[in-house]
C-alpha cells in the first residue's frame, strides 16, 4: 500500500512525516500520552485525553489503522488464496479492489469483481463489507446492491482473531458451498432448493453478463483499480511464456542442488553411503 505521490519537503502530511518509501514517522507525543506531570499546576491545565477502547491514544488512531491494514495485506499475500486477487486502493486503505475467478461448480468460468469496504474503526468494529459490482445472482448476495452477507460467516468480528484474508476466503467459498438459510436473495434460494435447472440458467446469465463487462474501464481513476484488457500478443505473449516455461535455475542453485545432502545410493544397489565414503 505505497503512496504514489512524494511528500513535499517539510510537509507533515496531516501529522505524519514520511522519511522514505514505505516508512512513516509518527507525530510528536500528544498531550497526556507521555509520562504524566503530577504537579498540581500541571494537573489543572492539562487537557482531558479522549478515552480509547483499545488503549491506543486517539491522536495515533489514523496511523494505527493504516499500519493494521498494511499488516492485513501482508497476511493476505502469504495466504495465496486460489482464484482471488485483491489489492488496497491507492487513495484509501479502507477500500480494496478484488476479483474472484471461479474454476468449478455451478459458477464455473465466472469472473466477478467486488469491493471490500473496511470500517474506519477497524479492527474494533464490525466485519468488512463485500460488494459485488455488478450484482450477482446468489442466495447470500443482495440482487439490488450486490452486497454479500458477510455476517453470515462472521457473526461477531473478533480483534486479532479474524482477518481480512478470512473474509476473502469466505467470498471464494460461497461459490462452492451454497447456503440458502435466511437468504438475501429469496428467489435464488428457492430456485436452488426446488428448481435447480432454473437456478443454473440464472447463474449462466449472471456469468455471461459479468464477462461481457469484464473489459469495461473502472468507474474510478484509482491506479490500483482492477483493469482487464483484451489479448495483445505484443504486450502479453512474453508474460505468457514466462508463466508457462519452467523456471531456470541459476548456476549457484544448480551447484547447491548437486552437492547438498549426505545420503547417497550406489548405482545398481540399494546400499546407502555418505559423501565422505564416496570420496574415499
Amino acid at each position: 500500500m505505497s503512496s504514489s505521490t512524494k511528500p513535499r519537503k517539510g510537509s507533515t502530511g496531516g501529522g505524519a512525516v514520511r522519511s522514505g518509501v514505505g516508512r512513516k514517522q509518527l507525530p510528536p507525543v500528544p498531550p497526556g500520552a507521555g509520562a504524566p506531570d503530577t504537579t498540581p499546576r500541571a494537573l489543572d491545565r492539562r487537557p482531558a485525553q479522549e478515552p480509547s477502547p483499545n488503549g491506543i491514544p486517539t491522536s495515533y488512531g489514523p496511523f494505527f489503522l493504516e499500519y493494521s491494514l498494511m499488516a492485513e495485506y501482508n497476511l493476505l499475500q502469504r495466504q495465496r488464496i486460489p482464484g482471488i486477487y485483491c489489492i488496497p486502493s491507492a487513495k484509501s486503505p479502507l477500500f480494496w479492489f478484488g476479483v474472484v475467478f471461479v474454476r468449478q461448480g455451478l459458477f464455473q468460468e465466472g469472473v466477478f469483481k467486488f469491493y471490500v469496504i473496511v470500517p474506519d474503526n477497524y479492527p474494533d468494529g464490525d466485519s468488512p463489507r463485500v460488494i459485488f459490482d455488478p450484482p450477482i445472482f446468489h442466495p447470500v448476495v443482495d440482487i439490488e446492491t450486490g452486497e454479500l452477507d458477510v455476517k453470515r460467516g462472521f457473526t461477531k468480528w473478533r480483534r486479532n482473531v479474524n482477518h481480512i484474508w478470512q473474509v476473502l476466503l469466505y467470498v471464494r467459498r460461497i461459490f462452492y458451498k451454497i447456503d440458502t438459510k435466511n437468504p438475501l436473495n429469496p428467489e435464488a434460494a428457492v430456485l436452488y432448493d426446488k428448481e435447480l435447472d432454473v437456478f443454473r440458467r440464472k447463474v449462466t446469465e449472471t456469468i455471461r453478463r459479468c464477462n461481457e463487462h469484464i473489459y469495461d474501464p473502472p468507474s474510478t481513476d484509482d491506479p490500483h483499480a482492477i483493469r482487464f484488457s483484451s489479448w495483445d500478443p505484443s504486450v502479453h505473449e512474453e508474460a505468457k511464456k514466462q508463466v508457462l516455461s519452467p523456471k531456470k535455475r541459476s548456476e549457484s542453485e544448480t551447484k547447491n542442488a548437486q552437492t547438498s545432502g549426505l545420503s547417497w545410493v550406489k548405482p545398481g544397489s540399494t546400499k546407502a553411503f555418505t559423501r565422505q565414503e564416496a570420496s574415499s
